[in-house]
């Protein structure tokens, strides 16, 4: 079975170490919206609003060609804190006859986010967070 996992939650919630884990330490693909900020080289973050849509639509086609090159299994970790931004790995799941699993990341350990994600914005963040239970 080829399955394609989103892991969701607010900064900090460990959404990056769960895929790391989850991964098998890079076993098998982890992609994130992230992936567009970061440097390969140096993996400094540089977060560019206006810049942001490239971002989304670069994480969706590395999930695409991830999953057109036959990986079994594919996590893409952000916060995809409102429904539009999980749309998409519906259409791809669907389409390319891949289980889909949506899996919230809850801070129970309290981590902080590495983003520098102010406090004010991630209260923002998680008023419009919604969760399907059924």
């Amino acid at each position: 079975m080829n399955v394609l996992i989103l892991l969701r939650g607010l900064p900090g919630a460990g959404k990056t170490e769960l895929a790391k884990v989850l991964s098998e330490d890079g076993r098998y693909k982890i992609i994130s919206v992230d992936d567009y900020f970061t440097n390969p080289l140096t993996q400094d973050y540089n977060f560019v609003f206006s810049e942001n849509h490239i971002a989304y639509k670069q994480a969706i086609r590395n999930t695409e060609l991830a999953i057109q090159a036959g990986d079994s299994k594919i996590f893409v970790h952000h916060t995809f804190t409102l429904e539009w931004e999980l749309e998409s790995y519906f259409e791809l799941a669907k389409k390319f006859n891949y289980k889909i699993f949506v899996v919230t990341v809850e801070n129970y350990h309290n981590g902080k986010n590495s983003h520098n994600v102010s406090e004010e914005q991630i209260k923002k963040m998680a008023e419009k967070y919604k969760v399907k239970l059924y």
